[in-house]
């Protein structure tokens, strides 16, 4: 039964980044649940073969990719009857808040690296569409901004972050007043049992070779430095109003436990699965619905090693600069995401250290100490960030420069 363009009972999707990782495992849920799940618009970067192939596949009526050039190739590559049925190409940040705000979409997934859908998201907040979050860096960089807009406008924002979306199930039907803390587990990286010495001269394909996970390339270099669970600390602030005292963060390098909450009167509970994105994807979906799922099952009956360590701050001293970020306040978790960015673009382009970009992070954090920085608006936060990037690039400058002839 339809009325008007929604068909009752069918949950409409924009993809913003659906060329990724999560973008394409978004994509097999809805192949999943054709009756139940459709796309109505699909944004990415500059992949436009894939692109393509999605467009042909899930047949959206709005399409924006980056540049215009990009969008203008990924018409050009599609049959007429394709193109036919598509009302809205666009490109850039306007067009990822057209996909975002589409009148007939009802949930808008952020899977964009980086921040270029933080407009996007507060646009589709102020449009009333519920956000499934997949990423870190809007909250990061505007977690006030976008949780009062929620608020405002009671809209719903789903955490997609395996960690953040078993909170978000362990929390279900509890009282803040009953929560202790919050626990957010972490694989360790490829690197949680490297030599702390060593690890000044590890490359940047060692990094890209994650032990659970198969994730972007940013992602994967944030996991073996642990900036991404440092992220991920200050995103669980914002997305279950919990201090920073009331995190923590333990090595579990099964990834079978994908984090826990402690309850005041002792009691926790976890939330366990395999290692498989479509999972909390899906439940931000359909939430607090539960549908039958693409994934594989546990087998209890093979047993199940689950071991859980400390997380060393000598060895992870970005967790660190996290933690210090967020209870810091302020400009600080902007300058953090900032800086990490571009020294992690750095180092993949083998210009320096695997050591630097924590170090890099640590130098730009001190500067903005020093600094009158403004965080109380969408423009002021751009501009922080902007001065941040410029300040880590004069940094990793010297550092590439004093390394030069010696860094692979």
């Amino acid at each position: 039964m339809a009325v008007g363009s929604r068909t009752i009972g069918m949950i409409r999707l924009a993809v913003l980044g659906s060329t990724g990782s999560i973008g394409v495992s978004a994509l097999e849920v809805v192949a999943a649940h054709p009756d139940r799940l459709a796309v109505i618009g699909l944004a990415a970067g500059g992949n436009v073969a894939t692109m393509q192939a999605q467009v042909a596949r899930v047949r959206p009526k709005a399409v924006a990719m980056a540049t215009r050039a990009a969008t203008q190739d990924v018409q050009a590559g599609l049959p007429a009857a394709v193109r036919q049925g598509i009302e809205t190409w666009a490109s850039g940040r306007e067009g990822l808040v057209a996909i975002a705000t589409h009148p007939d979409v009802d949930v808008v997934l952020c899977a964009c690296s980086g921040t270029e859908a933080l407009e996007a998201v507060l646009a589709a907040i102020e449009a009333g569409k519920r956000i499934a979050l997949a990423n870190k860096e809007v909250l990061v960089m505007a977690g006030a901004l976008v949780m009062a807009a929620a608020r405002a406008r009671g809209v719903d924002v789903l955490p997609v972050d395996s960690e953040h979306n078993a909170i978000h199930q362990c929390l279900a039907g509890h009282p803040q007043a009953h929560v202790r803390r919050l626990v957010l587990t972490a694989s360790g990286g490829p690197f949680r049992s490297t030599p702390v010495e060593a690890l000044a001269s590890v490359t940047a394909a060692d990094a890209l070779s994650h032990p659970t996970w198969k994730m972007g390339r940013k992602i994967t270099i944030d996991s073996a430095t642990m900036m991404n669970k440092g992220l991920e600390v200050i995103e669980a602030h914002w997305l279950f109003d919990m201090p920073a005292d009331r995190i923590d963060v333990v090595i579990h390098p099964q990834s079978v436990v994908h984090s826990m909450v402690e309850f005041t009167d002792g009691s926790m509970l976890a939330q366990l699965g395999v290692t498989d994105m479509k999972l909390p994807i899906q439940y931000a979906f359909t939430y607090p619905e539960r549908w039958a799922s693409p994934v594989p099952r546990l087998d209890w009956r093979q047993g199940l090693d689950l071991r859980f360590e400390n997380a060393d701050p000598g060895r992870f001293p970005c967790l660190r600069l996290a933690y210090d970020a967020l209870r810091q306040g302020g400009a600080a978790p902007v300058v953090l995401n900032a800086a990490n960015e571009i020294a992690v673009a750095s180092f993949l382009g083998g210009h320096v250290p695997f050591t630097a970009i924590a170090a890099t992070v640590a130098d730009v954090l001190a500067d903005a100490s020093g600094q009158a920085l403004d965080t109380a608006s969408l423009a002021a936060i751009r501009e922080v960030d902007a001065w941040a990037r410029r300040r880590a690039t004069t940094r990793l400058g010297t550092v590439e420069s004093a390394g030069r002839g010696i860094i692979a």
